[in-house]
């Protein structure tokens, strides 16, 4: 299948009279990699190893080292909680937060099927297993929104933009709407309290279309029947149909989610507008790659794993020629930016301190602190989109702080061991932040500012030079 996802892009290039980038650098390749699947660079000496290494299979050595560690898992279950919550970072204003991201970590250690974990999200009542049902208070317990949330997340369609009036683009109606709206409608919420909190499904409940007294049945999306509501509760009915091969969306959804965080956009793009008036950029290429995975048992991680071996995903971020390819034909990598996580979580890599790769990374408050400062608004990864108030936390922060500042950098306290010359001194710098070796250029002009100095002027000189490496593009962005 890797094969054959390489193949499809290659006859679309060529219809396109397209020629692809070269194939990444090792080092870029790796952090890439590390930001992507882990959502944080590598360290120098694991840089300085992969590019010391000859064997010819290195790259999916460390294609299946990372997608079995935990990091990764931390880093599946950020992006989902993102996706479920709306890119909310702040606990105190976000009941269940915490629960939320635990629980989808927990999901992900353990390998489950995406399709198990879907259904178990939506038939959640709390309880034992809080997690789950604690996405339910975050959003509110309202049939509009759950219906808006999941259809867009897990079945990649904007039923919600007939919720007032018939889609104006696609073919949703209003019925569809407030028909998949319904699943949601015999749902209370008994507890407030989120330490104890529970959902009930009782047997009453209905919606109506708005300024009217017409009821909607429940009914799948796409679908001019009204479902029986003798086959369980109504949450319990959507999560069958949910995982059934009679829902075509699941799978497409989950794949687009996937590709886009690999390739910095979607074969669909927006991800949660799927339908004939936005079709896929390479619809073959979508249709057999979700059968595929569908066929797997919705394995996440055999998913990522196909994807990163592609020599599409291997492509460099530098075109050709001075005339940029279509992005939606995936020629030349996308250059994306990088999320208030992977920022803080590789800051703190640099400065040599432990990337929280536990249960509750929401739980500590300085990086919490940071993530609500740095937060976006859109899933957007190929924008820029941070201000003056980012920019200048970059510059001056307490983060940074702990990166540059003598006596407060164990960075800048190892680096200055004696059997590195200033050269050396140079590259380990490089190799921690940008996973490259400086070119001779860079070397030469770095060591010249740190050369002479003494105590500390020198360690001043050298923190002057990680706080020029963090401020550049080249440590923000993932190439």
């Amino acid at each position: 299948m890797t094969a054959r996802v390489d193949q499809l892009l290659a006859e679309r290039w060529q219809r396109a009279s397209v020629s692809p980038a070269a194939p990444a650098t090792d080092g870029e390749f790796l952090r890439r990699l590390y930001l992507d699947l882990t959502g944080v660079i590598p360290s120098a000496s694991a840089t300085r190893e992969f590019l010391a290494d000859t064997k010819p299979d290195k790259r999916e050595r460390v294609i299946d080292e990372l997608i079995d560690s935990p990091a990764h898992a931390t880093h599946l279950a950020n992006v989902w909680r993102d996706l479920l919550l709306a890119r909310k970072f702040d606990p105190t204003q976000v009941p269940g937060m915490i629960g939320l991201q635990n629980w989808l970590r927990r999901q992900f250690v353990d390998r489950r099927r995406y399709d198990r974990i879907v259904a178990d999200l939506l038939v959640a009542t709390g309880g034992d297993e809080s997690g789950p049902a604690l996405f339910y208070t975050a959003v509110g317990v309202k049939p509009e929104e759950l219906g808006t949330t999941t259809s867009r997340i897990f079945l990649g369609i904007r039923l919600d933009c007939a919720q007032c009036h018939d889609h104006p683009f696609d073919r949703w109606t209003q019925q569809d709407f407030w028909g998949y709206a319904a699943f949601f409608a015999q749902l209370e919420q008994r507890a407030r309290n989120t330490a104890d909190m529970r959902l009930v499904d009782v047997d009453r409940g209905e919606v109506k279309l708005p300024d009217s007294e017409t009821v909607v049945p429940i009914r799948y999306p796409g679908s001019a029947e009204a479902v029986s509501t003798t086959g369980g509760t109504r949450r319990q009915q959507l999560a069958i149909w949910m995982v059934s091969r009679d829902n075509p969306y699941l799978g497409r959804a989950a794949v687009n989610l996937v590709w886009s965080q690999l390739f910095g956009r979607g074969l669909v793009e927006p991800l949660d507008d799927a339908g004939e008036h936005n079709p896929a950029s390479h619809p073959e290429l979508l249709t057999e790659l979700s059968e595929w995975f569908v066929g797997t048992g919705y394995d996440l991680e055999r998913l990522f794993g196909l994807l990163a071996r592609t020599q599409a995903y291997q492509l460099s971020s530098r075109p050709t020629s001075d005339t940029l390819p279509p992005a939606e034909l995936f020629a030349v990598m996308a250059v994306k930016t990088l999320s208030a996580e992977q920022l803080y979580d590789s800051l703190a890599r640099l400065a040599l301190r432990p990337v929280n790769e536990g249960l509750d990374p929401l739980a500590d408050q300085a990086r919490q602190a940071f993530l609500v400062k740095l937060q976006t608004q859109t899933r957007t990864v190929t924008d820029f989109e941070l201000g003056v108030p980012q920019a200048l936390t970059l510059m001056n922060g307490a983060e940074l702080a702990r990166v540059v500042v003598p006596g407060q950098s164990e960075l800048l306290m190892a680096i200055e061991a004696p059997y590195l010359d200033d050269a050396g001194r140079v590259d380990t710098l490089f190799l921690s932040a940008f996973s490259r070796y400086p070119t001779d250029s860079e070397r030469t002009k770095f060591a010249g500012h740190i050369y002479g100095k003494q105590d500390q002027a020198r360690a001043a000189a050298v923190g002057d030079l990680v706080w020029a490496l963090v401020n550049s593009a080249e440590f923000v962005l993932n190439p």
